[in-house]
């Protein structure tokens, strides 16, 4: 056996897909390393005999000792923040309201956006019902975080599997290391909880059938984009239509059923938008769309931000990819994003920061796999030998960007990490008894939507709450009664803790006692 193939072995597909390929074999070119690869398929494929018993079993191994290992990373990332009182709770505080109405039965309602605010009038999100019962196991913001530190952690999974099939153990397990600490993911994990922690282990699970070439499997992991969120539609539509494209020579059947699929997905996408979403807003729209106008079409999208924008780009396709993605037909997967996010007048959605890269990891790493696989095939020696090294490549900038991201806190203590003293923020909220109607902001709601009802300073419409929990500095006891006042005119607050700059204010009636509960 050749030194190479003895350290990269050779890749492999699974069993039940020799024999169509084994047809194949004339029509087949023999790559730098004697790898024949399909020159009249869309996907590179290459067969091999099956692994023996021993090392499937240690394949197996290797990948659930990988998942386990990340699902402790991001697990200990979004947990001691939130324990450190360095969440953007907002967003995390507005979820455990969604799921807690899921898991006591009621409709899925955000106090956070408003009184009453039904979820179903920001974002078409069902999907987040799944993570009810274990909500009522564990009633906690917590749970939120665990449950999404172990779907990005399954993600990992499929990539990983993928990566190996087509490039061989070492250099598929170099890529899914490289996917693991990818910049994208680690942001989204130290933003709080998303509902797209669902869209990530699915979109890896859908390419990753697409490369093996298993159809129908494929298009059935698209199918529950769907429910994860609206803007996801659309991704869901254009990896059925690309699956069309990828089968036509292969399935006449299911081309059409997923050309089917791609039109039904651009329907339910215009339903949600313009009929379900609307009906549950006050407003009657879909907010965004007060985002994207004409005028966003033509200066917005080619004049405003540019310069990040194209920033945003460079980082998803260098370090995660080294550019070779773009000779992947699964990068166009990615246009959706893409387009709702440059398209935006919400500079935000143009970065590289909180949670909107981690849909592009799972795709972007895939379609370096499949272009690597494409690459070695036919292309000149210069580029099939950066192809080769890609994966290590990729694997040495993941491990140095780490250092700047979350993942390099781990051996940082508590206090060394967050500001905030979390024992007096503990004490000071320990003071709001259970099931009180509170106003809060970012440093406290997520401590508290667990037990209370919690609106967001400033936009409770008129409602007047029992309690208000904030983290204000340079405050005075005076001073944060008269903020209180500011608040709700009339209404008289008094203060019962100001640790560390951590303030409770409870509501007193005309009376002078206080407010019933």
């Amino acid at each position: 056996m050749p030194l190479r193939d003895s350290v990269f072995p050779r890749p492999q597909l699974p069993p039940e897909l020799a024999d169509q390929f084994r047809e194949q074999q004339n029509h087949q070119c023999v790559d730098a390393d004697g790898v024949p690869m399909s020159a009249i398929t869309d996907v590179p494929t290459t067969v091999v005999p099956a692994a023996s018993g021993r090392r499937a079993a240690s394949n197996q191994a290797i990948l659930f000792v990988l998942w386990g290992a990340f699902f402790a990373c991001y697990t200990w990332i979004s947990v001691s923040r939130y324990a450190g009182y360095a969440s953007m709770s907002f967003d995390l505080g507005i979820f455990e309201q969604v799921v807690r109405s899921y898991a006591e039965g009621r409709t899925p309602v955000a106090d956070l956006l408003g009184p009453g605010f039904v979820i179903f009038g920001d974002h078409f999100s069902p999907v987040l019902a799944l993570l009810a019962p274990l909500y009522l196991l564990f009633p906690s913001a917590q749970t939120l975080l665990v449950a999404q530190a172990a779907l990005f952690a399954l993600s990992v999974v499929p990539v990983t599997r993928a990566a190996t099939r087509l490039l061989g153990n070492v250099r598929g397990l170099a890529v899914g290391v490289a996917y693991g600490l990818s910049w994208g993911v680690q942001r989204a994990v130290d933003f709080d909880f998303h509902e797209i922690c669902f869209a990530v282990p699915l979109l890896a699970f859908v390419l990753e059938a697409m490369l093996a070439r298993r159809w129908w499997r494929a298009l059935a992991w698209c199918a529950p984009l769907v429910l994860v969120k609206d803007d996801l539609t659309l991704t869901a539509a254009t990896i059925a239509a690309l699956l069309a494209w990828q089968a036509r020579r292969d399935d006449k059947r299911f081309v059409r059923v997923a050309a089917v699929s791609a039109v039904l997905c651009v329907i339910a996408w215009f339903c949600i938008t313009l009929l379900i979403i609307p009906s549950f807003n006050a407003s009657g729209t879909y907010r965004y769309w007060d985002k994207i106008s004409g005028d966003a079409v033509l200066y917005g999208w080619l004049l405003d931000g540019v310069d990040e924008k194209f920033s945003t780009l460079l980082w998803i396709l260098i370090p995660t990819t080294g550019l070779i993605a773009l000779r992947s037909p699964l990068l166009v997967a990615t246009l959706p994003t893409f387009g709702w996010r440059f398209l935006s007048q919400e500079e935000h959605y143009w970065s590289t920061d909180w949670h909107y890269n981690a849909v592009l990891m799972p795709i972007v790493a895939l379609a370096m796999v499949d272009a690597i696989a494409r690459v070695r095939a036919t292309h000149p020696a210069w580029l099939r030998g950066y192809a080769s090294h890609l994966p290590g490549l990729v694997l040495a900038a993941a491990i140095a960007l780490s250092g700047t991201l979350p993942i390099s806190k781990l051996t940082q203590s508590q206090s060394e990490r967050y500001e905030q003293n979390a024992a007096a923020a503990t004490s000071a909220l320990a003071r709001v008894p259970d099931g009180a109607t509170v106003e809060g902001d970012n440093a406290t709601v997520a401590h508290l939507t667990g037990r209370c009802r919690v609106f967001f300073v400033g936009s409770t419409d008129g409602f007047v709450p029992d309690y208000i929990a904030v983290h204000m500095t340079d405050k005075t006891a005076a001073e944060m009664r008269d903020y209180a006042h500011e608040l709700h005119p009339g209404t008289t607050y008094q203060v019962l803790a100001g640790e560390s700059d951590f303030w409770v204010l409870r509501r007193v009636n005309g009376f002078g006692g206080a407010a019933p509960q």
